[in-house]
């Protein structure tokens, strides 16, 4: 009896959560076949003939703008130019940036490059190029490129707001290469401390950091500064790599877990370059994403300072 009773209750929640998903379904559904049905009759029915393609590429941006200001629709023409930092070489001012509420901030001047030797800084707001007004005008990524890049040699003006300027400073950049490395260096600070800067999580960080930590072992480092200042971060999959050079085996680094995903832990392998010896991590208001990640786990498991 008990059993018969058991198995009844639980054809009863199974049918009442398959019931629920259904609903939702259907729901989400109706949602899609209202937007569906608001473009078949913007295309057949309205008085102008209408450009399907930007309106559907307006109607994600303008969504996704209503969520927070780390969501954001990047075109497929422009995912390449908006990786290339992390993987290659290319040819311009040298910045990384982002548009944050109609405005084009500078994340980042990449190491060596041209806006960084004339004093550009994160933070820095582009107000005018070429004596043209791009803040408050829609500019997308593609404005961006278009603007900035350009071959080796040729010039740009911008006019840039700096927090605590009242005016707005002039920059001429000369457009060069831009050499993409992650590590900026890696040195010894005296005989028995070492030094690495880090200013990205790129595809190759992880093997420039190698590189690095294997010449200062061989002249004799024992500790190890780590610097992560104005590391805007990059690919989850380097931050969690680099944490594991720090972590011994089986240690959690970071997790994912969203609504509709099911959690994903990274743990640290038996592998590493630095599990043992003395580590010192810099960070500042810049160090964001990938970096909390590395600095947050040395901290976590008293890896470090």
């Amino acid at each position: 009896m008990f059993k018969r009773l058991a198995l009844l209750l639980s054809l009863l929640i199974g049918l009442f959560f398959t019931a629920q998903a259904q609903t939702y379904n259907d729901d989400l559904n109706a949602e899609f076949q209202k937007l569906s049905n608001l473009l078949f009759l913007l295309n057949r029915s309205y008085v102008d003939t209408v450009d399907m393609h930007k309106l559907v590429e307006d109607v994600i941006v303008e969504s996704l703008q209503t969520l927070d200001p780390h969501s954001v629709y990047i075109p497929k023409e422009e995912l390449q130019k908006m990786n290339e930092p992390l993987q290659g070489n290319f040819e311009g001012v040298g910045i990384q940036f982002n548009i944050l509420r109609d405005t084009l901030l500078v994340v980042n001047t990449i190491p060596g490059g041209p806006s960084e030797k004339i004093g550009i800084m994160a933070g820095d707001k582009i107000i005018l190029i070429e004596g043209e007004n791009v803040a408050g005008t829609g500019l997308q990524n593609s404005d961006v490129v278009k603007r900035l890049r350009g071959d080796k040699g040729t010039k740009v003006k911008v006019e840039i707001k700096r927090n605590g300027n009242k005016d707005l400073l002039e920059f001429i950049i000369t457009r060069d290469k831009i050499p993409i490395y992650s590590v900026d260096a890696g040195y010894m600070l005296n005989n028995e401390t070492g030094y690495i800067k880090i200013n990205r999580f790129a595809a190759n960080t992880v093997e420039e950091f190698h590189e690095k930590i294997a010449l200062l072992k061989e002249q004799g480092m024992k500790n190890l500064v780590l610097d992560l200042q104005g590391n805007g971060g990059g690919y989850l999959n380097t931050a969690f790599k680099l944490a594991d050079e720090f972590l011994s085996n089986d240690k959690l680094i970071v997790y994912t877990e969203g609504r509709s995903y099911p959690k994903e832990t990274f743990n640290a392998t038996a592998e590493g370059e630095w599990e043992t010896g003395k580590l010192v991590v810099l960070i500042d208001e810049s160090s964001a994403s990938a970096s909390e990640i590395v600095s947050g786990a040395i901290q976590d498991w008293d890896r470090g300072l």
